[in-house]
């Protein structure tokens, strides 16, 4: 496989990075359009999603990466990342922007501010049981028909997603880089890998 990246502007790229190299990926950090030259893949970490985005744009990175997506470049976002791909930002600043590469309306700290944080076992599918790790995470709150929802987490008030895909795209509520489990981003590599094939 083609080696895969990491937006490396700022949040959890190191320990994206380490996940991905646990499975045997070359991993690539990104923070200028050259970097995206030959990726099999890109993702976007947890971290702030208006200072991503501010990043985005003074790297130079928001308009080619904005095509690669368009074009089918197969994304995961964690957390910040997921509202990065969202087609739908609420509570977000007034300048706030996305990629909209998912059909999905997302809630900034839809779980609550950081004292709110918590870790939950999160069933994906009957297939696994992850250690889902919440903070100041994005809650989907309306999700598209093309949207394939592959976990849900109930957290008093009815299942919502919190793992979901749209073609090539990935977005995620928690945070998988943060436990030494691989399995969500085993599962987005093998898709990947499905595609190029």
């Amino acid at each position: 496989m083609r080696s895969v990246g990491v937006l490396a502007l700022q949040g959890d790229v190191r320990e994206h990075a380490a996940t991905l190299e646990n499975l045997g990926v070359t991993v690539r950090r990104v923070r200028t359009p050259g970097d995206l030259n030959g990726l099999a893949g890109l993702v976007i970490p947890g971290g702030e999603s208006t200072t991503i985005s501010r990043l985005l744009v003074t790297s130079g990175l928001r308009e080619p990466l904005q095509s690669l997506i368009d074009e089918g470049f197969a994304v995961l976002g964690t957390c910040a990342g997921l509202i990065m791909l969202a087609s739908e930002v609420l509570d977000g600043r007034s300048d706030q922007w996305s990629f909209a590469a998912l059909d999905v309306t997302v809630r900034r700290n839809g779980y609550g501010r950081q004292i709110a944080s918590f870790e939950t076992p999160i069933d994906i599918g009957g297939r696994a049981s992850v250690p889902g790790v919440f903070i100041r995470a994005p809650r989907i709150v309306r999700w598209g028909g093309g949207v394939e929802v592959l976990a849900e987490h109930d957290h008093g008030d009815g299942p919502h997603p919190v793992l979901v895909r749209q073609g090539a795209v990935w977005g995620c509520s928690f945070h998988p880089e943060l436990t030494s489990d691989v399995t969500v981003h085993g599962l987005y590599l093998d898709a990947m890998q499905e595609a190029l094939r």
